[in-house]
């Protein structure tokens, strides 16, 4: 290990407030970046290929649990992280983590069936947990709260990146064969080594943060038992209740286990104080606590209605994975730009009230207008509204994240930052969960309704008799079914989207409007949960943005200079 002090010398008249030049904040962010880009690119390549891996390993049924696993498993260590960094120092963690995701990911590539994949990306969703929200935590120990600003327009644009670069690619690797003799969609979790290994050298190198003093601590082991016995059983029910049934036995039980884990989980947190996992005492601060609220509701609502534009795209428009990816360049080019305009003018003022608003109010507005969206919207429409809807978030997330930073004292800039993850990931989750029930829910009484109208209309009446015929055999299922009253193969649709772009587009039609005025309802309800969230931040408090980083805040409590704290590598 090497070691490094900096003199006075070396300070400039550009060296941030948090003790670091521009020059190096640049340098460890581009570590922090691939660190990111690593977890982010991982959610929207596995997106697009699950379906093809799920078929090459005969477990097409089981692709939920794969889901589920790394879910649960992310989750649950985002806390862990940042209260382990607090007491340890960052970079060991940081490091941890993608080491574990390289080779969760290794090992995803070698996999010969769905139980195997399932396990690993248990594991590497071990790592994603770190990586997301210690990358921010790091960022709030080098920059003050109101250089941070302008800075982290760089991680939102790793985001977006990645949600348009990840179904591209995804979609390409998954539909080869074979790529130098492997099969194709194994390259998905393959092309997470090198950029691992990359980032791990490159945080390794440039990422050099004052060593922590060594205190006698204690690992709150039983809070993180409590933690997993509240909140996996709810999460396999957030993913799996659709299929069991809300209230079947199944579900019951995983509510009723859930909440003696929680109830368990906060009465061991409340007994060790400090010690705690996510100490109560954070929750008294009425800024982080109402924070914290809105970090849930603004998950819910992004997360629910980011995974309905897909829908839209791939099943009412037909697009496939790479070219949906890239007809979501609206609202990523809106997410990034808000960021950015939004960074710098905080980073100028010091004031960010204004931007939740502005972020909550245009995130309900684009949710709102993209439930007037149907099957035969024009497509630049529908870009319109999903700019909206992604100024929205620019305009929300990064000042979501940096006020609640600023709510709690430099000591605990990692569990503080981590909590906000957590809560927002957990809100996404049970977001995602109970809209597109909603959609599933609404979708055969909506389909059944269209066919019906459709019927009386001599165009698609001809295209019935038509398709008994055709030698399509989409066509003459769906047509023979119809004309026997059998209601089998329009339900097919169902659990196989892709038969309607298979059909004569007039037997489509009504499938595709049934689809369309489905999600219509479920935007709707996703837009009245962002104007919930519009409605918190109204009452949010603001609290004056510190200039000084986590690093030069605890100095300064300690009557240290950030000049003279030891850097090591």
């Amino acid at each position: 290990m090497t070691s490094n002090t900096a003199t006075a010398g070396e300070l400039s008249a550009d060296r941030t407030a948090g003790g670091f030049t521009h020059r190096q904040v640049l340098v460890i962010l581009s570590g922090l970046m691939l660190g990111m880009l690593l977890a982010a690119l991982d959610q929207t390549i596995v997106s697009t290929s699950i379906r093809t891996i799920s078929d090459d390993l005969h477990g097409y049924s089981m692709q939920a649990w794969v889901t589920t696993a790394y879910l649960i498993t992310s989750t649950l260590s985002t806390p862990l992280y940042g209260k382990l960094s607090d007491m340890f120092g960052r970079k060991p963690f940081y490091l941890a983590a993608i080491t574990i995701f390289i080779v969760g990911s290794l090992a995803c590539s070698f996999t010969d069936s769905m139980y195997q994949l399932a396990a690993f990306r248990a594991l590497q969703g071990l790592g994603a947990g770190g990586l997301m929200s210690l990358a921010l935590t790091i960022m709030g120990d080098i920059v003050g709260p109101r250089e941070r600003a302008r800075y982290q327009g760089y991680f939102l644009a790793v985001f977006g990146t990645s949600s348009v670069v990840g179904p591209v690619l995804g979609g390409l690797l998954a539909g080869q064969s074979h790529i130098l003799g492997i099969t194709g969609w194994r390259w998905v979790f393959l092309v997470n080594v090198p950029v691992g290994i990359l980032a791990l050298a490159v945080v390794t190198r440039v990422l050099r943060l004052p060593k922590r003093p060594r205190t006698s601590v204690r690992i709150d082991w039983w809070g993180v038992l409590a933690l997993v016995v509240g909140l996996v059983p709810l999460l396999i029910v957030a993913e799996q209740g659709r299929s069991w049934g809300w209230g079947s036995a199944a579900a019951l039980g995983c509510y009723a286990i859930g909440v003696v884990g929680i109830l368990g989980f906060i009465a061991i947190e409340a007994k060790l104080g400090d010690a705690a996992l996510i100490p109560l005492r954070m929750f008294k601060n009425s800024t982080f606590a109402l924070g914290v609220v809105i970090s849930f509701v603004v998950g819910a609502a992004m997360f629910g209605g980011i995974s309905l534009l897909p829908q839209y795209l791939q099943v009412v428009r037909g697009s496939s994975p790479t070219v949906a990816g890239l007809q979501t360049l609206p609202m990523v080019f809106g997410m990034m730009t808000a960021s950015i305009i939004a960074g710098q003018t905080i980073s100028r003022t010091g004031r960010y009230r204004i931007f939740p608003l502005i972020g909550g109010t245009l995130l309900t507005l684009g949710l709102f207008l993209l439930h007037f969206v149907g099957a035969d919207s024009h497509l630049w429409l529908v870009m319109i509204f999903m700019l909206i809807t992604g100024l929205g978030l620019g305009n929300l997330m990064q000042p979501l994240t940096l006020a609640l930073q600023n709510a709690l004292p430099p000591k605990d800039m990692g569990v503080s930052t981590s909590s906000a993850t957590f809560f927002r990931q957990i809100g996404g989750t049970l977001g995602v969960a109970v809209f597109l029930s909603i959609l599933f829910a609404q979708l055969s009484p909506n389909i059944g309704h269209q066919m019906q109208v459709a019927a009386s209309q001599p165009a698609y009446q001809q295209a019935i008799a038509q398709g008994v015929h055709s030698s399509n055999p989409a066509d003459a299922a769906l047509s023979k079914g119809l004309v026997s009253h059998d209601t089998s193969a329009a339900a097919s649709v169902l659990n196989d989207s892709s038969m309607i772009q298979k059909l004569n587009p007039t037997l489509a039609h009504p499938l595709k409007v049934g689809f369309s005025d489905s999600m219509d309802a479920v935007f709707l309800s996703v837009a009245g949960m962002a104007a919930l969230a519009l409605v918190l931040v109204i009452f949010w408090k603001e609290v004056p943005l510190r200039t000084a980083g986590g690093i030069a805040a605890s100095s300064e409590d300690s009557d240290e200079s950030p000049e003279k704290v030891e850097l090591v590598g």
